[in-house]
């Protein structure tokens, strides 16, 4: 082998050994390669389960349900779990028997069910006359006969009120169940058309939509449930045992809408009716002298079909009365061919009454006052003739409420049984006065009347409007709401406000910092007047009143005294448009506060639109 061959050789082998060398370093980083692409598959992966994989977190059912202890029961009610933060218990097991809290019951079950933690007394209304169930007894009274259950009907712990679930099953349209592990109460009260599902298979409710969220029960396969809400890839749903939570949407088959048809026969309230269209005015009585002059004061009316004197007002928290009625003045209003509707007040104090809404919910918080008020008033009614009665409670807080509106059932019952005709006055209908509770009201009146004015009041901080279209429109709009055009009166005013505004000087806002006054850099009063009068103010002033399609009134404003007089007049014009309102909405009629501050073209005007 000459040199160049050895060479050549070891070259060669060079090559060889280079090539080997870069086929492990490329295998090294192939692996390294591979090995990262692992590790980060890994990493990815776990997260994705972490990210997207079910959890099987069970929910925490006692802080779901909201229970502090083994006797305590939750309560759902129409697909809806029933939250407290008063710390009182929505409904307990007593003896073996499920007894659900008051107040529960009340606001979420049947309104009609009235508890007097005063006289400790449960009352439930019926169209003839109450129940009655005293506490911790088996007994109890239906109108006026006796009757017994085999349980204890109602419980108490303290002020509180717990009422047997069977006991009110007897008087509502309602189903009920009831569930252990946890403890719970399922009722359902109403029966709206709703939509149900069948569950494909067996399916983790959980507490939010989403598979990381903690599960409340496991519903089985072909259970039916409830869709409350559809959340795209989840429903909300309500089980039957009373979980309500989130499914997925494709664990559901067979969506569909369903009614459900009910036996139960829901106690009747009659009514009486009137044979006309009511054009019904309020004669403000003050003294047994004014009830003399009741011949002159309907003498300029024509078309007028009811009158209705101010002649009781609540004398005292026990439920006494003052009376006015006079049986001549009746048969005067009967020879005109006048209903008389007179009517009971509770705001009375220049005259020794009740006047704040203490007094008032001190006297209709007591079921043995309202009990000698209803009859006191029917006394007096039945003997002086009248037609019926008209009730004008102003002075109704938000914590009196339920008290009042059992008065009105109480006081609808003795008005049934005795022929007279029962309505009720009310303000406009608004949030802060929801209380009054239109709804009922128009089941258990034969009449419902809206006062559409006082707008803008004496003690308002700005000047306007008594009655403004608008104010009135849609006062009737909200009112038809809850109770029915036939039973439906609309009030209008036969008076108007003048009034007077000025800048407050420094130390009126100084005095009055702080305050909601503080607030207005005006000072504002005003004087109701009478029709005749407020046309004579605009005419003595020297301006002309113009149009305000916004408020349908005329308008005017003049300077004079140091400030600015403005006012909206209620003339034939404003109230032309009302009561193209009340026949538009085929209302029951019209009422007028008050006799006397007419003018008498007013009468031939509601005669085109109310007779």
């Amino acid at each position: 082998m000459d040199e160049r061959e050895r060479r050549s050789r070891v070259q060669a082998k060079k090559r060889k050994m280079y090539r080997r060398a870069r086929r492990r370093q490329r295998n090294i980083r192939l692996l390294v390669v591979m090995v990262v692409v692992l590790v980060i598959a890994a990493i990815g992966g776990r997260f994705v389960w972490n990210r997207y994989s079910p959890s099987n977190e069970k929910a925490d059912l006692k802080e779901y349900y909201g229970l502090m202890n083994d006797e305590d029961y939750a309560v759902v009610i129409n697909d809806r779990v029933i939250e407290r933060e008063d710390g009182i218990p929505s409904c307990r097991n007593i003896d073996g028997q499920v007894y659900m809290e008051y107040s529960i019951v009340r606001d979420y079950i049947n309104k009609r069910f009235y508890w007097d933690s005063n006289e400790n007394v449960l009352l439930y209304t019926l169209p003839t006359g109450n129940v009655s169930v005293a506490v911790g007894s088996k007994d109890y009274t239906e109108i006026m006969e006796k009757k017994s259950e085999d349980y204890v009907i109602l419980k108490t712990e303290g002020k509180t009120a717990y009422i047997a679930m069977p006991f009110i099953l007897q008087y509502t349209d309602m189903d009920y169940n009831v569930y252990e592990n946890p403890n719970r109460t399922v009722v359902t009260s109403e029966f709206p058309e709703k939509t149900v599902a069948v569950l494909k298979r067996d399916t983790a409710v959980r507490y939010l939509g989403g598979v990381k969220s903690p599960i409340l029960t496991t519903a089985e396969k072909a259970k039916t449930v409830t869709v409350l809400a559809d959340e795209d890839d989840w429903k909300k749903i309500a089980t039957e045992d009373g979980f309500i939570g989130y499914v997925p949407t494709s664990a559901l088959k067979d969506v569909q809408q369903v009614i459900v048809d009910r036996a139960f026969a829901e106690p009747q309230y009659t009514n009486i009716s009137v044979d006309y269209t009511i054009n019904m005015a309020w004669h403000n009585v003050t003294s047994d002298y004014a009830n003399s002059f009741v011949l002159e004061t309907i003498a300029g009316t024509k078309g007028l079909t009811t009158i209705a004197p101010t002649w009781f007002s609540v004398a005292d928290t026990e439920g006494n009365i003052s009376s006015l009625a006079s049986s001549s003045y009746v048969n005067y209003a009967h020879q005109s061919n006048l209903d008389v509707w007179a009517t009971l007040r509770d705001f009375d104090g220049d005259n020794g009454g009740i006047s704040s809404y203490d007094e008032t919910y001190e006297l209709l918080s007591y079921t043995s006052h309202r009990e000698r008020l209803v009859n006191q008033v029917i006394a007096q009614a039945l003997q002086s003739g009248i037609d019926g009665i008209n009730l004008d409670f102003e002075l109704v807080s938000t914590q009196c409420g339920e008290h009042y509106i059992q008065f009105v059932r109480e006081l609808s019952v003795k008005c049934r049984q005795n022929g007279l005709v029962f309505s009720i006055d009310n303000y406009v209908p608004q949030v802060y006065n929801e209380h009054y509770d239109l709804e009922e009201q128009g089941i258990v009146a034969d009449y419902v009347i809206i006062m559409g004015y006082d707008e803008h009041t004496a003690g308002s901080y700005t000047a306007g409007s008594v009655a403004s279209y608008n104010y009135v429109k849609q006062g009737i709009e909200d009112a038809l709401k809850h109770v029915s055009s036939q039973k439906l009166v609309a009030a209008v005013p036969f008076y108007t406000r003048l009034w007077f505004e000025r800048p407050k000087t420094e130390g009126e806002l100084a005095e009055q910092e702080g305050t909601e006054a503080a607030e207005y850099a005006t000072a504002v009063t005003s004087q109701a007047l009478t029709m005749r009068d407020a046309r004579g103010t605009v005419e003595n002033a020297g301006v002309s009143a113009q149009w305000d399609d916004e408020t349908k009134q005329n308008y005017a404003q003049w300077d004079a005294d140091g400030g600015t007089y403005k006012i909206w007049l209620e003339d034939l014009s404003s109230l032309e448009e009302k009561l193209k309102l009340i026949r538009s909405e085929k209302l029951a009629g019209v009422a007028e506060w008050k006799l006397g501050q007419e003018e008498s073209a007013v009468w031939d005007l509601i005669l085109q639109y109310v007779n």
